[in-house]
């Protein structure tokens, strides 16, 4: 007999991801049509991202990669589970599993198995990444977290102050300070996407798309939406 998903009733399904070693419960990720056949075809653990609205592979800016040994479908079948042989950590924290936060006494369970850094090539990802996980941080101890609680209208107010003082940095010509004053922009429009949820990649896939294409013609595309 052969198990088959109903993509069409269900066009994203939750994949749950086991160490097929220890039995540890490594991460949570969803899966389409696209991602289940090219894990199925590769071998390797492929997944659809939510946030940048693509089909990624685990690892495949860190080469922590996930080797899939078994993969199991639900009774309803509308629920994967891999077992896989994990290369590195699961998680972006550097942690081996995703599942490290204690409900009960708060704290982290595990501590960080890899430098957070090594799991991204991209600082801005590795950037977005934290300044969402500071959204559960104490506003007390935390400028990003009290950014948050602070609300919309403060984000955006700091997005403008930083701009002016990006462009005033570019006026005086000190390019000490224009690096200072550009990250300092980078960082509170990335608070702002996270305010939002949208992934900096979203971004990074729309300038890419523009190239190619003048401004002038970018411009006047612009007017029909």
């Amino acid at each position: 007999m052969e198990y088959k998903i109903d993509w069409e009733k269900n066009p994203l399904i939750p994949a749950i991801v086991q160490d097929v070693d220890s039995g540890e419960v490594l991460m949570m990720a969803y899966m389409n049509k696209e991602a289940f056949e090219k894990t199925l075809d590769t071998g390797y653990a492929h997944y659809y991202s939510r946030s940048r609205k693509r089909l990624w592979k685990k690892g495949e800016s860190s080469s922590h990669t996930q080797k899939v040994k078994e993969m199991l479908l639900d009774c309803d079948s509308d629920t994967l589970l891999l077992k896989v042989e994990q290369q590195g950590v699961a998680c972006h924290t550097g942690r081996m599993s995703c599942f490290y936060k204690d409900i009960k006494s708060g704290h982290a369970k595990s501590e960080p198995a890899v430098d957070p850094n090594v799991v991204y090539e991209d600082v801005i990802d590795r950037l977005y990444h934290v300044i969402q996980e500071k959204k559960e941080a104490d506003p007390s101890r935390s400028w990003t977290a009290k950014l948050f609680k602070s609300g919309e209208n403060t984000i955006l107010k700091k997005v403008a102050e930083e701009a002016a003082e990006f462009c005033f940095a570019v006026k005086d010509g000190d390019e000490k300070e224009i690096v200072y004053e550009g990250a300092d922009l980078i960082y509170h429009m990335l608070v702002a996407l996270a305010y939002r949820d949208i992934s900096p990649a979203l971004v990074k896939d729309e300038l890419k798309r523009r190239f190619g294409k003048s401004g002038i013609e970018e411009k006047a595309s612009r007017k029909d939406r």
